[in-house]
C-alpha cells in the first residue's frame, strides 16, 4: 500500500508538471504567490511582488547578506568611500554579460543611473529620487571602475544600492532595443533569464547557464499566482507548488499536520491604516486621532493574525536601529474618541475606506478581512464605514492619485534595515512620487528626515529617528496596526529555500 501511495503521488507530480507545459525530465521549481507584479523593470516599480521576480532576473552593484542587511559584493568587487563622504568608487566585476550577450560595464552602470536622474527622470519612477536623490554624477573611470559623486553625504547610499527597486542593473541594449515594451522583455545579469508572462496567471523564468555566480539548481522556476490563501494552501499540500508566500495564520496547523514545512521569521514591515491627510475629514489631527483610539489593536490582531503577529507601537519593527521601546502609542479609548469627534464636528459621521483583495506580507489575511475588522471597531462609536476593494496591480494607481475614499490599508516591507526606509514614507518630498500615500506635510519630520541622512554616527541618528516618530504618534498620518511574523511554506524535499528580510527570494541555491 505504501508503495502504491508513493507511486500515485510521483504520478500527481509528473501530470502537475506536464499541466504547466514542461518535459517531465526538467528540474522545475512552483513558488505560489498572492499577486501579480506591477512590472519588471526596476525603475518603474516600488511593490514586492515585482521584487521577488526582479531579484532573480538582475544583479546590484552590491547584495545583502543572507538573513540580514550586512552588505556584500555582488556586480561590484570592492568599493571605497572618500573621507567626506561624496564620493563612492566602485570597481566591477570583469567577464559578465547580460541574458542578451552584451556586456555588463561601467558605461551599463552609468546608464542605469543617469535614466533615472534628472532630467530623464520620469514621474512614474517611484524609487529614483528614494535611491539616487543625493547622486550629483556617475563617471566611467575605466571599462570597469564606476564613481559616484554625492551632493550631500547620504548615510544609507550603501544599503540603498542592493535594493530590488531602482538599482538594479538592466541591460541598456535591451532598454533601447524595447523601447516602452521593456516591460515584456526584462535583461539582467541574474540567475535567471525571463521567458514569459501571462498575466495573473505565471512568470515563467529559464536558468542563466552562462551565470557569473553560483549556477542555479533549476532548469525553470516559476511564479505562479494564486490569489486565494486556501487555494495555495491545497496547492502545497497535493504538491502542486514547492514552495508558497503569505501563508494565511489560519493555514499554519493544517500544512504542518500534513507534513509540509512552515517557515517563521521576525518580519521586517509594518501593516497600518493610513489617512489621506490633504482632504476632509482627516486634514483635521483630531479626527484622525479620534479614530485611531477607536480601534482595539491588540484584540484586531490577535483575532486576525493567531498570534502571527504583534502590535506596533510605531514604524519601525524592534530589531531595526531607531525604534524605541518606550514610545507611547496611542491606546483604544472610545470614549475619548467620541469626545475628539464630537470637538471637531464630526460625530456620527461616515467615510470610505479603500483596500486590497489579495493577501500581503505584512497583512497575510488579505485587505478585506482587515478592512472589515476595523469597520467593525468603529461602527462601535457609531462611525460607519463603506469599503471599495481593488485587485492589487489597480489598487497601487488608485491608491497613489489620493481621489479616490478617505482612509486606506496599506504596509512597507523594509528594503534596506534602515529606518530611513520606513519612516520616508511620510517625507513631503515622496507625496509626487507615491511613496507618501498618506500625503503628510510636516516641515519638522522634513527636517528630521533630511538631517537623518546626512549624520553618520549611529547614536545620533537613533536619537533623530526616535524624535520623529514622537511626532508621528502625536500628527497620527497612520494607525499603527502590526509587525507580521513572515510566512512561509515549502515542500519537505525543498533544500536551500531562505526568503530574505526583505521579502525577496534568490532562487539559485534552492533545489529539490
Amino acid at each position: 500500500m505504501r508503495k502504491l501511495l508513493l507511486l500515485v503521488m510521483v504520478m500527481l507530480l509528473v501530470v502537475s508538471a506536464c499541466g504547466l507545459g514542461f518535459a517531465a525530465s526538467q528540474k522545475i521549481l512552483v513558488y505560489a504567490k498572492g499577486a501579480d507584479p506591477r512590472g519588471l523593470d526596476p525603475a518603474y516599480v516600488d511593490d514586492g511582488e515585482s521584487g521577488k521576480i526582479i531579484v532573480n532576473i538582475y544583479d546590484n552593484l552590491v547584495r545583502y547578506k543572507p538573513g540580514g542587511t550586512d552588505i556584500q559584493p555582488c556586480l561590484a568587487t570592492s568599493w571605497t568611500q572618500s573621507p567626506d563622504g561624496l564620493v563612492w568608487t566602485f570597481k566591477l566585476r570583469k567577464g559578465v554579460k547580460f541574458h542578451d550577450g552584451t556586456p555588463f560595464n561601467a558605461a551599463a552602470v552609468k546608464f542605469n543611473v543617469d535614466r533615472q536622474l534628472p532630467p530623464n527622470a520620469t514621474d512614474d519612477m517611484p524609487y529614483a529620487s528614494f535611491t539616487f536623490e543625493p547622486v550629483k554624477k556617475v563617471d566611467v573611470i575605466d571599462n570597469y571602475t564606476v564613481r559616484f559623486t554625492l551632493k550631500h553625504p547620504y548615510a544609507p547610499f550603501l544599503a540603498n544600492l542592493a535594493m530590488c527597486m531602482a538599482a538594479p542593473i538592466v541591460s541598456p541594449t535591451a532598454v533601447k532595443k524595447y523601447g516602452a515594451d521593456y516591460n515584456q522583455h526584462p535583461v539582467g545579469t541574474g540567475a535567471f533569464k525571463f521567458e514569459k508572462w501571462d498575466k495573473d496567471q505565471q512568470i515563467v523564468l529559464s536558468r542563466n547557464a552562462n551565470y557569473w555566480g553560483k549556477k542555479p539548481f533549476a532548469d525553470k522556476v516559476i511564479f505562479k499566482t494564486t490569489k486565494e490563501n486556501s487555494v495555495r494552501a491545497s496547492e502545497m499540500i497535493t504538491g502542486a507548488i514547492d514552495m508558497m508566500d503569505g501563508v494565511d495564520p489560519n493555514d499554519v496547523k493544517k500544512l504542518e499536520s500534513s507534513g509540509v514545512k512552515v517557515l517563521k521569521k521576525p518580519g521586517m514591515n509594518i501593516n497600518y491604516m493610513g489617512f489621506l491627510t490633504h482632504k476632509k475629514p482627516f486634514n483635521d489631527v483630531r479626527v484622525r486621532r479620534a479614530i485611531s483610539m477607536a480601534i482595539n489593536r491588540a484584540e484586531l490582531v490577535k483575532y486576525l493574525y493567531q498570534g502571527y503577529a504583534e502590535v506596533a507601537n510605531g514604524p519601525l519593527p524592534s530589531f531595526i536601529p531607531g525604534y524605541d521601546p518606550k514610545l507611547k502609542p496611542l491606546g483604544y479609548n472610545p470614549t475619548e474618541a467620541k469626545k475628539l469627534l464630537a470637538e471637531a464636528g464630526y460625530k456620527d459621521f461616515s467615510f470610505t475606506f479603500i483596500t486590497y483583495s489579495n493577501p500581503r506580507p505584512y497583512n497575510p489575511v488579505n485587505g478585506v478581512k482587515l478592512a472589515e475588522a476595523v469597520q467593525a471597531e468603529l461602527l462601535k462609536i457609531g462611525v460607519k464605514t463603506n469599503i471599495k476593494v481593488y485587485p492589487w496591480t489597480e489598487y497601487k494607481p488608485v491608491l497613489f492619485k489620493g481621489e479616490e475614499g478617505d482612509a486606506f490599508f496599506y504596509g512597507w516591507i523594509g528594503d534596506n534595515g534602515d529606518a530611513d526606509n520606513f519612516l520616508s514614507l511620510l517625507d513631503s518630498s515622496q507625496i509626487e512620487t507615491t511613496l507618501n500615500s498618506a500625503k503628510y506635510k510636516n516641515p519638522k519630520v522634513d527636517e528630521l528626515l533630511r538631517k537623518g541622512t546626512l549624520v553618520s554616527n549611529e547614536k545620533e541618528r537613533v536619537k533623530i529617528y526616535q524624535d520623529l516618530q514622537k511626532i508621528l504618534v502625536e500628527e497620527a498620518p497612520w494607525v499603527f496596526i502590526s509587525h507580521a511574523t513572515d510566512l512561509y511554506a515549502y515542500r519537505p524535499n525543498v533544500k536551500g529555500f531562505n526568503p530574505h528580510p526583505t521579502g525577496v527570494t534568490w532562487l539559485e541555491g534552492t533545489t529539490k
